[in-house]
């Protein structure tokens, strides 16, 4: 078989493959003029850059190195990393040769030896991270990308043995998955030690402090993903933690949800939050987080507190409104799905939520290039070449499981036992404006319905004819496992699939998996997992630099087509509707056994309204979990169309963001990459600013709206400028209070937005903004429900604006209200003589709030729950107090 010698490297390219998945020699004193390096060249432990070079001369400790660009620069060798391999050449030698050496005779080494180098020539197989960088080249090092393992044992000892097993492997480059709701809940007796318990996330919070301070593998930091189920009673410290700076700042989180609470939520039902009787005789030796298992053998359950469903699930969607965060795995779903559902149920997902995993369990991930496999003398997908591709794809991840090195016995007892594997893919956006189908398009979705169906029909056909000649993974039962949510779909689509398996049996339980591949695809220039490209030039910050990137197959477009537009086939995450990316996750989960790691991007207006009807609809087309991205909603994000390098930004604590894309590449969640802050859009408003403020007349006309919030009574005065809003007074709470200055500041800000530029739709776009905006608490329900001021202030626009003729509603308010009667509680009137809103009288969610006037913000809890009880000031939500 010949196999042609390609995959030169360029740029970036070059630099992401000399530092994560060449073979690296580890003496970096082993330097010699004519060796190709990578150079730290700015040695700043937040921003720092690497390049790649030649070395042209060494005296003692120092070198002189010729870059790619032709400069020269000084270094020392301890500031060099040096390689064994300097081409994709030979990794893709080295990988062949190591994962055919587990076939048991030398003639059947040889054959599949062949078979893996064509597979990876070219780059038609991207082996995961943990692969490349690994497989040949150390003993130590696992091939596995990430783990789950079991929930914490409810003790000081369990949850240390779970910190150890975290860390280490993490040191060794696996990312972690960890349930925590085995862990009970916040205020709960520990007998033990005659105290309470500090709950499951503050236990979370130590998982994720540890992983920010691991590299992995020595070059990268750890990757955590944190859980918790729906039934437990810290549900709701959990989906809040991150709103809160510095509690869990190393670590994804996602809520594991169940059917049961879709239908709660549907049926605006109470949702009771749970937990076992930790006073039961065998509470200590048996639970283990499974809450179903745990009342099945009769153990019982203790209720803690009932909640709204739907108030619930709206502070989901509210907290990944703002910040992308936490994500929702539809857990009772994906094991209803899960062909282990009768042996190894799923607890939780890896870093990036595309392989949930029992206990024990790892992902075992290569991608499979799908720009590769274009026919253009067809215009057709070349389907031959890619079934080859992808069967053989399959024998090489079933070898990884025999070639890499076990560091738990649990993770070697269980791998063998399921022997489970992950072939995804990348490149499909390429592929498909190749092929001039727009991605999200209705063509787009019968298109990726075949080009799937067909990888998971030869795939599992590959898995049934390894099995004929080794065996089926252990674990196999046809029967039960023929009866499993994926297969019960692909028996119908492939009645072939099920004649295998049940002449041949399987030899792995799953088979493919959706992996981002944010580095891989990166190296190898194509567009990652299955998402369409970021953007078709932008910029991307991370540990090797700030790197300029242009999308080759447009380039080569435009350059072909100077002055023209690109045709619509070309489009970016950003052009699509958020409804097109879960659509487009939606067909390809229907064939993938495991998950998909996908996020649906949406634009800076998007609403809290809309975000809640995505993630229901991801739910009622079969997705397993869902995960979108606001643009603009974090300070950070590692790919920019704006040029706006940043120094002095810290770098990101939460998951690596790529325009919002939950960015682990395949290879355990690299959190380690900087931020790019948009700058360059902040530093043009500076420069008109002063032309576009409007000066205030002496004097304006508007209304005063009284609405009652969490934060007690609030006064919001709107005046008018030319016809529309143009300043935003507010007074809420006592003087001098936290609430009244943070209002007054609100009202500020609001006011100068209102009036620089021209008006346009900025008072929608305002609403649109501060409607929603929720916090501690809320007053009232339906539409009269008032969630903070911020969402008070859009209520108050909203009324001004269905005013028939603002303008002439009462004269009062050129400036805060002087009336002495508007700050003792007696209604403000609009202009027709009514009240001014009807939300005075809604009841409140919040116990006793209608009996206080205003709550101030808690120092310590950051709640609004802060009032004055007998001389001291007290908070209701977490016990502090101080005393005049």
């Amino acid at each position: 078989m010949v196999t042609k010698q390609v995959g030169v490297l360029e740029g970036l390219s070059e630099k992401i493959f000399l530092d994560r998945y060449a073979w690296k020699n580890a003496n970096s004193n082993d330097t010699k003029v004519g060796d190709v390096v990578l150079v730290l060249t700015k040695d700043d432990p937040k921003f720092p850059a690497k390049e790649v070079g030649e070395v042209i001369a060494r005296s003692g400790g120092e070198v002189s190195v010729r870059l790619r660009s032709g400069d020269i620069v000084q270094s020392s060798v301890e500031k060099l990393t040096l390689t064994v391999e300097k081409t994709p050449g030979e990794m893709w030698d080295r990988l062949a040769q190591a994962i055919s050496s587990v076939e048991e005779t030398a003639e059947s080494q040889k054959l599949w030896q062949e078979r893996f180098r064509y597979a990876l020539d070219d780059w038609k197989l991207v082996p995961g991270g943990r692969i490349a960088a690994g497989a040949g080249a150390s003993e130590e090092l696992t091939l596995f990308n990430c783990y789950v393992i079991p929930s914490p044992h409810d003790s000081r000892g369990g949850i240390m043995k779970t910190l150890s097993e975290m860390t280490e492997i993490m040191a060794r480059g696996g990312g972690v998955g960890i349930n925590l709701s085995s862990l009970r809940p916040r205020r709960a007796i520990v007998a033990g030690v005659n105290g309470s318990s500090s709950g499951s996330v503050s236990w979370g919070g130590l998982f994720s402090y540890t992983t920010g301070l691991i590299e992995q593998g020595g070059s990268r930091r750890g990757a955590l993903m944190l859980m918790i189920n729906d039934w437990h009673p810290d549900l709701l410290d959990f989906i809040t933690v991150k709103q809160t700076m510095g509690q869990v700042t190393n670590a994804n989180l996602s809520v594991c949800v169940s059917n049961d609470f879709m239908r709660a939520v549907k049926e605006d039902l109470d949702w009771e939050l749970v937990f076992p009787d930790t006073k039961d005789p065998e509470y200590d030796e048996l639970w283990d987080g499974d809450l179903e298992k745990w009342r099945q053998r009769g153990g019982k359950v203790i209720p803690y507190k009932s909640v709204s469903a739907r108030e619930v699930w709206h502070t989901i969607i509210e907290c990944a409104w703002k910040s992308a965060e936490p994500g929702v795995v539809f857990m009772e779903y994906y094991n209803q799905m899960s062909n282990s559902w009768y042996f190894n149920p799923i607890i939780c997902t890896n870093p990036c939520g595309e392989q949930g995993l029992p206990a024990w369990g790892v992902c075992n991930l290569s991608a499979i290039n799908l720009s590769k496999f274009y026919d253009e003398a067809n215009h057709d997908v070349d389907w031959d070449e890619l079934s080859k591709v992808t069967k053989w794809s399959v024998r090489f991840l079933d070898n990884v499981i025999d070639a890499t090195p076990y560091h738990f016995e649990e993770n070697e007892r269980n791998q063998k036992r399921e022997r489970r594997v992950g072939l995804g893919t990348m490149g499909l956006a390429e592929l498909m404006i190749k092929l001039g189908v727009r991605y999200g398009s209705a063509e787009s979705l019968e298109f990726l319905d075949k080009l799937y169906g067909f990888i998971a029909r030869e795939s599992y056909l590959a898995s049934t004819e390894i099995a004929a000649e080794k065996g089926s993974f252990p674990a196999f039962e046809a029967d039960k496992y023929e009866q499993s949510g994926f297969m019960r779909n692909m028996i119908d689509a492939f009645p072939e699939v099920g004649e295998a398996v049940r002449k041949r049996g399987i030899r792995n339980v799953t088979v493919i998996t959706q992996a981002p591949t944010g580095s891989t695809g990166t190296m190898v220039g194509t567009s990652t997992g299955i998402e369409p490209y970021f953007a078709f030039e932008y910029y991307r910050q991370s540990r090797l630099g700030y790197d300029k990137q242009l999308v080759p197959i447009a380039q080569s477009w435009k350059d072909a087509n100077p002055g023209q537009e690109l045709p619509d086939y070309y489009v970016t995450a950003m052009s699509l509707s958020a409804e097109d990316h879960i659509r487009v996750q939606a067909v390809i989960q229907r064939w993938v056994d495991s998950s998909i790691s996908k996020t649906a991007n949406c634009p800076n207006d998007f609403t809290v309204e809309e975000t809640k009807r995505l993630y229901e609809l991801a739910f009622e087309l079969g997705c397993k979990g869902v995960t979108i991205y606001r643009d603009g909603s974090r300070d950070v994000q590692v790919l920019s169309t704006d040029k706006a390098e940043d120094t002095t930004a810290e770098t990101t604590d939460d998951k690596t963001v790529e325009a919002g894309k939950t960015d682990a590449t395949g290879e355990s969640a690299e959190t380690e990459i900087a931020p790019v802050l948009q700058a360059s859009a902040v530093k043009a408003a500076e420069q008109v600013v002063d032309k576009a403020y409007k000066n205030r007349p002496q004097v304006l006309r508007g209304a005063t709206y009284k609405i009652n919030t969490p934060f007690g009574m609030a006064y919001i005065t709107i005046n008018d400028l030319n016809g529309s809003p143009g300043e935003i007074f507010l007074n809420v709470g006592k003087a001098g209070s936290d609430v009244f200055a943070m209002a007054e500041a609100l009202g500020r800000v609001c006011s100068l937005f209102l009036r620089y530029g021209d008006h346009g739709n900025k008072v929608k776009l305002l609403i649109k903004h501060l409607k929603g905006i929720g916090g501690s608490g809320a007053i009232g329900f339906g539409v009269n429900r008032v969630e903070s001021i911020a969402d008070a202030v859009a209520k108050a626009l909203e009324n001004h604006l269905s005013l028939d003729d603002p303008l002439e509603v009462s004269g009062s308010a050129s400036s805060q209200p002087d009336d002495p009667a508007l700050a003792h509680g007696e209604t403000a009137k609009n202009g027709g003589g009514t009240e001014a809103a009807p939300y005075e009288d809604a009841s409140s969610s919040l116990a006793g709030a209608a009996n206080i006037t205003s709550r101030d913000l808690c120092p310590s809890c950051g709640s609004a729950s802060l009032i004055n009880v007998e001389g001291c000031r007290t908070c209701s939500n977490c016990g502090y107090s101080r005393c005049s």
